[in-house]
């Protein structure tokens, strides 16, 4: 099985051409085993990249615990590249189906390669229902949730998976690493649930680590960056655009008056290679 491993802003997977390659028969069981990072590839998790009767494309993405996830942000941007940059869709605008639905990328070009990527993410869920979190309102803002011996405020929002965002004074491996597994499995989320944590910075520019359900903390979320955004102009403590400074790069977002939230940064091929069917 051909793969290619690519990066944005250091959330990586590994991916799969499925146009040439046929589809694994235990997905869940290569998703872990390639994304092991000492015993495999090394990802976050793994991402199929398929034909599709509605886009150019679709996502179907795997966390590193095998668990299939609705969407991923970044992933999706990388997607945009593979299929641009392999000669599936040479087009500067893609449509990509994800859990999400189809969504429209923007690219940005440079000697014939996709260098950035500007998705349209759709509008974010903002019922308590929907996102899913028994937490109440609609949207479920600045709640108490008690989570590893603290009482905090989070706010939930869905990008199409679920986000729970903190606003912290420090970040700190103890939020991320010892509060973010608790929430990520609390009884408040009956799906699970991403957490973020975010430091303010000013109304334009903030600071974000996150524990991604599925993979624990990663270098970036895409999703993740989004719903904080919107998390953060729900609160009052950012603008409606805003540049999201995380482990492994920068990501530019903004929530439009429209509804939608625009997610724009790198998509980066590191290296090909092929990985044994047995």
């Amino acid at each position: 099985m051909k793969f290619t491993k690519m990066h944005g802003a250091g959330n990586d997977y590994v991916y799969v051409n499925c146009f040439a390659e046929k589809f694994p028969q235990d997905v869940v069981g290569l998703a872990m085993k390639v994304s092991d990072r000492h015993k495999g590839i090394g990802a976050d998790g793994l991402i199929l990249i398929c034909p599709s009767e509605q886009g150019d494309a679709r996502m179907r993405m795997f966390n590193a615990d095998g668990s299939e996830s609705e969407m991923c942000g970044n992933g999706v941007r990388c997607v945009a590249k593979y299929v641009y940059d392999h000669g599936i869709a040479r087009k500067d605008r893609l449509h990509i189906e994800t859990g999400r639905g189809v969504l429209a990328l923007d690219l940005e070009l440079s000697r014939g390669k996709v260098q950035r990527v500007r998705v349209n993410m759709g509008a974010p869920i903002l019922e308590s229902a929907k996102i899913p979190t028994l937490l109440p309102g609609d949207p479920p803002i600045r709640q108490k949730l008690s989570a590893a011996g603290r009482e905090f405020e989070v706010t939930c929002v869905s990008m199409g998976n679920p986000h729970c965002v903190t606003f912290v004074d420090q970040l700190s491996d103890e939020w991320v690493h010892v509060v973010g597994p608790q929430v990520e499995k609390h009884p408040a989320f009956p799906r699970r649930v991403n957490a973020e944590f975010i430091q303010i910075v000013s109304p334009r520019e903030f600071h974000m680590r996150v524990w991604e359900r599925g993979s624990g903390e990663t270098q970036a979320c895409g999703t993740g960056a989004c719903a904080s955004a919107v998390a953060g102009f729900l609160t009052g403590l950012t603008e409606r655009r805003v540049l999201a400074h995380l482990p492994g790069g920068d990501l530019e977002l903004e929530w439009a008056e429209t509804g939608e939230v625009y997610l724009t940064g790198e998509a980066v091929e590191v290296f090909n290679g092929e990985w044994p069917d047995s």
